[in-house]
């Protein structure tokens, strides 16, 4: 009797893992708050979205927008991997919100074709917006499937582009946007050229072990690419993180000078799976 009470408990603890970790977790967006200190004469507030991994507008974007509104920053970059990669989608997201026929929604047939993908993206990208502007860096999916004539598309969307350049943000404070290093091109020098050496520099780039050639180079530097392992087990190293990452994972970390966040990312790779490690939108708020 007593094995048979723990079967059935060891059971009963694995369907609710499985339902939070397929049903609940991978929409569940946390919400993380950050301060920076620096010499700016006003503060400047930053969205840091990355790894969207986004199929289009569900449930976990349309909670994203309703977050962006919420909390009004003053600018909003996106550190890669904005499409979808071709893995598992979520069940928000996979039934086609618009069917052909009345009825129930239905599976959609274009998963497979990255045009489709990048036009679903851009709904999503068409949506964001702030003051300062929305920027964004190319991760490794953008590099494996390119859209056609990339500068139009992210201008059509709103979204301002940087490959290898920088532009200033706001007086004193200037924004780098650096290729993917994992499979891309960085040019870090001439990201740099033009850009005064006083300036509050904010480094974008996807992988982060790309932070071990720029550190020094940057105040503050901004990456994804990890996912934070996308399932956390207590006591254990991740079941699965990309080449890329090098010996980071999320969070906070220093080097030379510089500072670094590793988001967690939005979305999900390979699996539309996510356990203790819920999809993150951090908030950094860089003033004195």
């Amino acid at each position: 009797m007593k094995v048979a009470r723990l079967v059935a408990f060891v059971g009963l603890l694995l369907v609710l893992v499985g339902v939070d970790a397929f049903l609940i977790e991978p929409d569940w967006i946390e919400v993380t708050h950050h301060r920076v200190v620096a010499p700016l004469s006003s503060p400047l507030k930053i969205a840091h979205l990355s790894d969207l991994h986004t199929y289009g507008l569900g449930r976990r974007e349309q909670r994203m927008f309703a977050l962006l509104a919420e909390e009004q920053p003053d600018v909003i970059v996106i550190t890669g991997d904005s499409i979808f990669d071709g893995g598992s989608p979520s069940i928000f997201t996979q039934l086609d919100p618009q069917p052909k026929r009345a009825g129930k929604p239905t599976h959609n047939p274009e998963f497979k074709t990255f045009d489709e993908r990048y036009r679903r993206c851009g709904e999503v990208l068409r949506q964001l917006h702030a003051p300062l502007g929305v920027w964004l860096v190319k991760g490794n999916w953008e590099h494996y499937h390119r859209v056609r004539d990339e500068r139009a598309y992210y201008k059509a969307a709103g979204i301002r582009f940087l490959l290898n350049s920088a532009a200033e943000l706001c007086p004193g404070v200037w924004i780098l946007g650096l290729d993917d290093a994992m499979v891309g091109s960085p040019d870090l020098l001439a990201t740099l050229e033009g850009v005064p050496p006083d300036a509050f520099k904010i480094a974008l780039f996807h992988a982060p072990a790309y932070f071990d050639r720029i550190a020094g180079q940057c105040n503050l530097a901004l990456a994804g690419h990890t996912h934070g392992g996308q399932v956390y087990l207590p006591f254990l190293t991740p079941l699965w993180l990309p080449s890329g990452c090098g010996d980071f994972l999320a969070g906070w970390y220093a080097k030379q000078g510089s500072h670094m966040y590793v988001s967690r990312g939005l979305g999900t790779s390979m699996l539309s799976v996510r356990f203790l490690c819920r999809p993150e939108l951090a908030f950094i708020t860089v003033g004195k």
